[in-house]
């Protein structure tokens, strides 16, 4: 009699194939430290097998207002970092932000002669890594309960720094405790739009070596770095409200009252397919425009015909004191494919959309083959050291946004 294979080792088996087929794993050592890891006893409270599928973060813990605070990432997320991450065998590496089975899956990666330290601010969090590594059998992991601003200088320097929380600036301990030449890889936030970067360090500068899009939850602490948001309709369930990161205060009234003026489209002439990302536009919009705040909207207000998108993480919008603009497309006579444009409202909410149209176009004549250049330096640093660009001030940085 045949006998049954381990019905969990099926699981990971499942796992890791559609992680394959999405691109997401790459490297057959992150295959096999996928297929090796028993995620699903980090939550034992969740069900087994929704804790394998591959776009599923587990929330962990969140605050008295019922906002996410720590959580599981998705399996795509945690191998597309630890594929930005390039471990190879014997490194130290320091995880930032910890859950469990993300430090599982770098201490297999980093064998039996490296070392894995991960930390995390909240004792409730570090409880959690503790338990899953003990009852993994990982003895390369030391669990650190520790605000992630400071890094673990004891614990250093480190070949690789994987941040697995969103920070909307890097703190110099971080540079410090990496390795000339090592990667530092991190959720990082500009202006509004969050993308995994993975960074070489060079020097005291930090050098970009490709990004994704991405979402996590915020870094606590002392790094803390909240967005704020214009609410422009709170009518409960179909709420709509800006993201603020750095930009102009908005004149929040007449944007509410914007709102509610008939809508006026421009149209690019540009398409893309259906399954194509908005992530590398996005980018480039954030760059060439000044005021571009991402609009959040619940798929409430879209069913009710107060807005003509509705994203959870924002679509770009184009704010001009008391009209505004956000991306939108519709299909063309072509199967599978959109034509880019934009929705103004206001006063001058024609002038707005055709604007970002315009850029939009600018985009596709000049840089749809592109992929954006993006750089940390120290505050203080002087523009003429700084890439033609973006430069997103911060506390302890200048981070640039440059294009070929």
């Amino acid at each position: 009699m045949t006998e049954l294979a381990n019905p969990e080792q099926q699981l990971r088996d499942t796992m890791v194939q559609r992680l394959i087929e999405v691109g997401a794993a790459r490297d057959p050592r992150v295959v096999a430290a996928f297929r090796a890891v028993p995620r699903h006893l980090a939550t034992p409270e969740v069900e087994v097998a929704k804790t394998y599928e591959v776009e599923t973060a587990t929330i962990t813990k969140t605050d008295e207002n019922g906002v996410d605070i720590s959580s599981v990432s998705a399996p795509r997320i945690q191998a597309m970092q630890i594929e930005q991450a390039d471990i190879k065998p014997g490194m130290t590496v320091l995880e930032i932000g910890s859950g469990g089975p993300n430090a599982a899956y770098l201490a297999e990666m980093t064998g039996d002669g490296g070392r894995v330290i991960t930390m995390d601010i909240d004792v409730d969090v570090t409880a959690r890594a503790e338990r899953f590594i003990k009852s993994t059998g990982y003895e390369n992991v030391t669990v650190i309960t520790r605000d992630g601003e400071h890094g673990a200088p004891e614990h250093g320097p480190f070949d690789r720094i994987v941040a697995t929380v969103q920070s909307a600036d890097i703190p110099p301990a971080w540079t410090a405790q990496l390795k000339e030449g090592g990667r530092l890889v991190v959720p990082l936030r500009m202006r509004s739009m969050t993308r995994t970067v993975a960074f070489v360090r060079d020097g005291d500068r930090l050098l970009s070596d490709g990004f994704e899009q991405c979402g996590f939850v915020p870094i606590r602490g002392a790094g803390e770095n909240r967005m704020r948001l214009a609410v422009l309709h709170d009518e409960e369930g179909a709420e709509v409200a800006l993201r603020l990161d750095g930009h102009p205060e908005p004149d929040t009234e007449a944007l509410r009252a914007a709102l509610r003026s008939p809508r006026m489209e421009a149209w690019s002439g540009v398409t893309v397919g259906g399954e194509e990302s908005m992530e590398h536009l996005d980018l480039w919009l954030t760059t060439a425009l000044d005021n571009l705040p991402l609009m959040a909207a619940k798929i409430e207000a879209r069913r009710r015909g107060v807005v003509a998108v509705a994203s959870p993480v924002g679509t770009p919008t184009l704010v001009d004191g008391d009209s505004f603009a956000y991306r939108r497309s519709r299909p063309t006579d072509q199967e599978d494919r959109y034509e880019l444009g934009a929705i103004g409202h206001g006063p001058n909410g024609r002038k707005v959309a055709e604007r970002l149209a315009e850029e939009i176009q600018a985009w596709h004549d000049g840089h749809r083959g592109d992929r954006a250049h993006i750089a940390v330096f120290p505050a203080g640093t002087p523009d003429e050291h700084l890439p033609v660009g973006r430069v997103i001030e911060r506390p302890h940085t200048r981070i640039t946004i440059s294009w070929p």
